[in-house]
């Protein structure tokens, strides 16, 4: 993988290492996937925190194993989307509404007033006006030591997230994307980058230490499922009644309000097609 200057490297290691000391910031041209290279590092025992920035992923992901593809720079050869990965040891009690917590985070750093009406649609994507801005992959991955006599070390947890910042072409897609031009038209990729990530690491610190207790009326105020009929993937419908403390999307359903967890289901809006 090619690296590339130009990223606020030194100003966002600076902002952050105070938080997680020894934590560096990499930046390259072009790479398969910036989750994929974290997780295969952390495999590996490279356990160090860090944010690796990547100008165009060739194999992103997204949730459920989806394809997530960079847009293309814009004639002004400006990037038209930001993708990288946060990789650091987390060892929270429970792990549920991670991904919530996430979501608040990034939305509150692009949308601190809320004029421009960046929703969270659980359980992991940025919507504006019901389209799609950004998206979350959570993943972890266990390190290996490579001997008996030494305590595994915390999970590692790699946050994977991709944002539209300038307009990116509609083609294979059901309903046309959102992105962060359309109410920041001078904001550019590295700068969003530098005001995202100081306050992603304290909010994932936060999570750690409280859980998803501290995140929930902030997400409840960008909820943009509440009080919409959704139909989950099993072909149940029903009325979403929110977040519950722990994370899991409250659906009143026929046979009662049912609660459910982010990796038993996708939720769609009942008559919407993404």
């Amino acid at each position: 993988m090619d690296t590339k200057a130009g990223w606020f490297e030194d100003r966002i290691a600076a902002a952050v290492a105070p938080l997680l000391p020894g934590f560096a910031v990499e930046a390259v041209v072009e790479i398969d996937s910036t989750n994929t290279e974290l997780m295969r590092r952390a495999r590996a025992g490279r356990v160090e925190p860090v944010l690796l920035v990547a100008e165009r992923q060739t194999a992103g992901r997204g949730r459920l194993g989806r394809p997530w593809q960079s847009a293309q720079q814009s004639e002004e050869k400006t990037a038209a989307s930001l993708t990288f990965s946060l990789g650091l040891p987390l060892a929270p009690r429970d792990w549920a509404g991670l991904s919530l917590a996430v979501g608040v985070s990034v939305a509150e750093s692009l949308d601190p007033s809320g004029d421009a009406k960046v929703a969270l649609k659980w359980p992991n994507d940025l919507w504006v006006n019901d389209r799609k801005l950004a998206g979350i992959l959570i993943e972890t991955a266990m390190p290996h030591t490579g001997r008996a006599d030494v305590p595994a070390p915390p999970r590692y947890l790699v946050i994977g997230i991709g944002i539209n910042i300038g307009p990116r072409e509609a083609d294979g897609m059901r309903t046309p994307p959102a992105w962060l031009h359309q109410w920041r038209p001078d904001a550019a990729a590295p700068e969003v980058l530098a005001e995202l990530a100081a306050p992603l690491v304290r909010s994932v610190q936060v999570f750690e230490a409280q859980g998803f207790a501290p995140f929930a009326e902030r997400f409840a105020a960008r909820d943009a499922l509440r009080g919409r009929e959704v139909q989950l993937s099993d072909g149940s419908s029903g009325l979403c009644e929110g977040v519950a403390w722990g994370g899991e999307l409250q659906v009143r359903t026929a046979d009662g309000l049912q609660l459910v967890s982010s990796d038993e289901v996708s939720v769609r809006p009942r008559g919407m097609a993404f």
